[in-house]
């Protein structure tokens, strides 16, 4: 006897866009056109390999001079681009920001 194959009816959504981030360096007011993709052209996916290469970039960018981030913040950063919201990290950097970019 021929077995029965059954369709599935039921539909699934379609999963929630991955996310990559940038690090930019910017001006003080952090203006979009202050950040310039050909200087920064490292993208960073949201696994924790990435988020800690973001975060080196981010030290690389401190220890040059390039941004700064108030001794009270770093660890605030640090935790935000690590197991947080790395965009939320550009909130302690000042001439440097950290943006989210969905991925299809």
């Amino acid at each position: 006897m021929p077995r029965k194959t059954t369709r599935s009816t039921k539909t699934t959504r379609p999963a929630a866009p991955k996310k990559a981030f940038l690090f930019f360096n910017c001006d003080e007011e952090k203006s979009q056109t202050s950040m310039n993709v050909l200087y920064n052209q490292d993208v960073y996916k949201d696994t924790i390999t990435s988020r800690k290469a973001l975060w080196k970039k981010v030290e690389e960018e401190l220890a040059a001079g390039r941004v700064h981030i108030a001794d009270e913040n770093v660890e605030a950063a640090k935790q935000a681009v690590l197991k947080g919201d790395p965009v939320e990290a550009g909130q302690f950097l000042q001439f440097g920001t950290i943006l989210a970019f969905d991925c299809h």
